[in-house]
């Protein structure tokens, strides 16, 4: 299993425990950007593509290559972006590090207790583009149990990225925060056909949007690199529980 580490989010002082993703590397084994404990995390408030990677090495095989840098939401809407431990780094011995060797498919996105009937194993698709970031949110929205969720090859100038039956959702791959106007549009949409909405953002959301989401009951997710939506208030929780 990936190492857990602490987190404290800056701005709401929030604590949060935090494990990396783990994903197969070329020689099968289970492989995890290592944490670099005692580090305080950095708010994300301008995303490059080119600074979202980290060079992981597998201690399997020797590989090293190039994976997604861990980011955690906190429910306050910043975006936080998780230290990783130097490759070149000496890593410290662990039993766990042995018997993780025997897990090679990715951990399970982690469900709230009150799921009655248990969804197989989510499969992110790793975000390097804009594109990737609504195809990853597809593919979630599916896995929650939404039907025939399909996108325009073209992003109409409603901003709806996403469609389904009784189904609007928004797909933000920006280096900014949601907004509140982003949030209400959003909902409006969905409101003049009678569908629910679903917002996606990779860079978080402003304090006020999060609390408009709330009271309107939008479901909010923030994406990581890796393509695995994160729940950042009650309405996402609650969409997770219960499904489509």
């Amino acid at each position: 299993m990936a190492e857990t580490v602490p987190v404290r989010c800056p701005v709401c002082s929030r604590d949060h425990l935090y494990a990396p993703t783990p994903y197969p590397c070329a020689c099968g084994a289970p492989l995890a950007p290592p944490m670099l404990r005692g580090a305080p995390p950095e708010r994300i408030t301008h995303r490059t593509w080119t600074d979202d990677w980290v060079t992981v090495g597998c201690q399997e095989c020797g590989r090293q290559d190039q994976w997604p840098q861990p980011e955690l939401g906190c429910p306050c809407g910043t975006v936080l972006r998780i230290p990783v431990r130097p490759v070149s780094a000496p890593l410290p011995a662990s039993p766990a590090a042995t018997s993780a060797r025997a897990f090679v498919r990715p951990a399970p996105v982690p469900l709230p207790r009150t799921v009655t009937a248990a969804r197989p194993t989510f499969r992110p698709v790793t975000i390097r583009t804009a594109r990737d970031a609504v195809t990853a949110a597809a593919r979630y929205l599916k896995w929650l149990g939404f039907r025939d969720v399909v996108q325009p090859e073209v992003r109409p100038s409603s901003g709806i990225d996403l469609r389904g039956p009784g189904l609007v959702a928004q797909v933000d791959p920006s280096t900014r925060p949601a907004t509140l106007r982003d949030v209400e549009c959003l909902w409006l949409n969905g409101l003049n056909i009678s569908a629910a909405s679903v917002f996606f953002s990779l860079a978080g959301y402003a304090e006020d949007a999060t609390y408009r989401a709330d009271r309107l009951g939008i479901p909010l997710f923030v994406l990581d690199l890796t393509g695995s939506p994160q729940p950042v208030n009650g309405p996402a929780d609650e969409l997770i529980s219960t499904g489509a």
